[in-house]
């Protein structure tokens, strides 16, 4: 498929800037997956459309502070991405600046060696230390790396994560879960629908644009998963009982559709593809073609003979979402596709 089939037009002034107070005073857009009804309400309704049984999985993964300025050489931004082995990965604007086998020197003092430079526009950077002490290291001269397309920088930090966030290794937030709110976690357990858990660290794989003409083109970048015995027990019993697995964000519904427990995964999820786990998926508005919107056409369009019924019926629920006000991206509004 072709990659522009998944662009679209968006205003900007329909691109959050900050996120809705309370959290769950979100907007909610439901959308029928099989016949493409569409209904607007706000996240605190989502309960109404969740029955008893049903299981809620989020990803816990932490946001940690993965932006970094240089002193030497100067105004180089660095975005930390993952460890690898003793190195770091990570993208450098202008990486121009930064030469295979020098020193980049930061305002605190530390410093790292850059060991070499990947096609794929990453470098590798040596800190001399544990990947503990360097997220210690980045918690005190890093900032929050949230999107280019939020303009200011995020005040609380705690506005760029998940209430239930606990792992710290993703760069960008998995942002369909700054909806809920602890208050909203308990009413929807004492209604029986049940929480599990499963860890994606966010990294290249889930922001990077496609640059390429075609889907099949695209080369995901690998992120790192870990589902919790406890939470594939969760899920076995859910299904044994006629419940349903709703994921709440595309980066829960990749670890749930790798087809593993822990490690690496870099499933790219295209129309034609058959869920094997999800059910349901709680999800934002997502940038024009991304790997984001192609998997939440995919899944909207799961069960129609039409290849591209899926890529229609979101394209024309994102058309509406724009008439109607919604707030568009990380810190927008929400979607329940079910």
């Amino acid at each position: 498929m072709k990659t522009a089939d998944f662009d679209y037009i968006l205003p900007p002034e329909s691109i959050a800037q900050e996120p809705v107070r309370p959290r769950d005073h979100s907007k909610l857009l439901v959308l029928e997956r099989d016949t493409g009804a569409l209904k607007h309400q706000h996240f605190y309704d989502i309960g109404d459309y969740l029955r008893p049984g049903d299981l809620l999985v989020v990803n816990r993964s932490k946001v940690f502070k993965a932006r970094l300025l240089t002193q030497d050489p100067s105004d180089v931004e660095i975005f930390l991405l993952r460890p690898d082995g003793d190195y770091w990965v990570a993208l450098a604007k202008p990486g121009r600046k930064l030469k295979v086998g020098s020193t980049v020197k930061f305002a605190d003092g530390s410093a790292c060696d850059v060991i070499g430079k990947k096609d794929d526009g990453t470098v590798l950077l040596d800190f001399r230390k544990t990947p503990e002490e360097v997220l210690a290291l980045t918690d005190k001269i890093g900032e929050v790396p949230t999107p280019p397309y939020v303009e200011k920088k995020v005040s609380d930090a705690a506005d760029y994560q998940t209430v239930y966030a606990k792992e710290i290794g993703s760069v960008a937030a998995p942002t369909a879960g700054f909806h809920f709110t602890p208050e909203l976690m308990e009413k929807l357990k004492s209604q029986g629908i049940g929480f599990a858990e499963v860890i994606l660290h966010v990294g290249l794989g889930t922001f990077r644009p496609m640059k390429t003409e075609t889907l099949e083109e695209h080369e995901m970048h690998e992120e790192w998963l870990d589902i919790p015995t406890e939470t594939l027990e969760a899920i076995r019993q859910t299904k044994h009982k006629g419940g349903r697995v709703i994921s709440v964000g595309t980066t829960t519904v990749r670890a749930l559709e790798s087809g593993i427990t822990h490690g690496f995964t870099k499933l790219f999820i295209t129309p034609g593809y058959r869920f094997k786990t999800v059910d349901g998926l709680i999800t934002n508005f997502h940038l024009p073609k991304s790997t984001l919107i192609v998997l939440v056409s995919s899944f909207v369009g799961e069960h129609n003979d039409d290849a591209d019924w899926g890529r229609r019926t979101v394209l024309t629920a994102y058309k509406e979402a724009i008439a109607k006000g919604y707030r568009f991206y990380s810190f927008g509004d929400a979607m329940l596709i079910i």
